[in-house]
């Protein structure tokens, strides 16, 4: 029987572009361009890592977002996976972390799934507990925060690195993961892969094929909302100390003013 994996992705504002709230504050995503969270490739190539050991794997890729998110699961695809899920709803704006684990979760149960992977977190919100609410919505083991992950004889196994030391967990199958940054470099996608990804299945799902209600997600329904927000102030120009002679004692004046000394 097939092992079925589903990676869970997000679309994301380019960090290096200039982010900043809507009127709603809410991300603007229309004024800054996206991409696949750098997060989700470790989890995309974790992913493609296990099928290959596997005799029968099928890599899925699935995604909450708006029509631009379509490019995240188009760049997971030309890595290697198989086929992509893409639930795109207008009542979905402003979902927060709890609202987007109902969506995915309903979507993975759909889809029908052995294995979950998801990155750490992502790189516009970083809340990081997406993976533990997916678990507690199906009702499965997980296994977070892996630097190493691996699939045998119908159990997940990987190593947790903490400050002091490193875990060996393991769970049976079904469950849930989370890779970190350490669990190996994400591949790039190669122009045959580019290629092969136009010709892949891409489903599109909306709440009714989940049988979501509009009230149940959205941002008036959301657990967790921005209050306000202020734009980070405009560097200033830096303190440049001359050295005349007295240089030393100007640089310990101002790093006294600091109170860094």
């Amino acid at each position: 029987m097939s092992l079925r994996i589903v990676v869970t992705v997000k679309y994301v504002p380019d960090a290096t572009g200039d982010r900043h709230f809507a009127d709603d504050l809410t991300v603007d995503r229309d004024d800054v361009d996206g991409l696949l969270s750098e997060l989700d490739e470790y989890a995309v190539e974790q992913a493609l890592q296990i099928a290959d050991d596997a005799d029968d794997a099928e890599v899925t890729v699935l995604t909450v977002g708006p029509d631009d998110a379509k490019d995240a699961l188009r760049k997971a695809l030309s890595m290697g996976a198989d086929k992509a899920i893409h639930v795109e709803d207008e009542d979905l704006h402003g979902t927060d972390a709890i609202g987007t684990s109902l969506v995915l979760a309903k979507a993975i149960e759909k889809a029908g799934y052995d294995l979950v992977i998801s990155g750490m977190a992502s790189t516009d919100g970083t809340m990081g507990v997406v993976p533990a609410l997916l678990a507690e919505r199906l009702g499965v083991p997980q296994v977070t925060l892996l630097s190493e992950v691996s699939v045998e004889d119908g159990t997940v196994k990987g190593r947790r690195d903490g400050d002091a030391a490193s875990e060996q967990l393991e769970a049976s199958l079904p469950a849930v993961v989370s890779v970190t940054d350490q669990s190996g470099e994400a591949r790039y996608p190669s122009f045959k892969g580019i290629m092969a990804a136009k010709k892949k299945p891409v489903e599109s799902w909306d709440l009714s094929d989940l049988d979501i209600d509009a009230d149940e997600v959205g941002l008036e329904n959301a657990y967790t909302a921005v209050e306000s927000a202020t734009e980070r102030p405009a560097r200033t120009a830096g303190t440049i100390v001359k050295d005349e002679g007295e240089g030393g004692k100007q640089l310990a004046e101002f790093l006294a003013g600091q109170k860094f000394i």
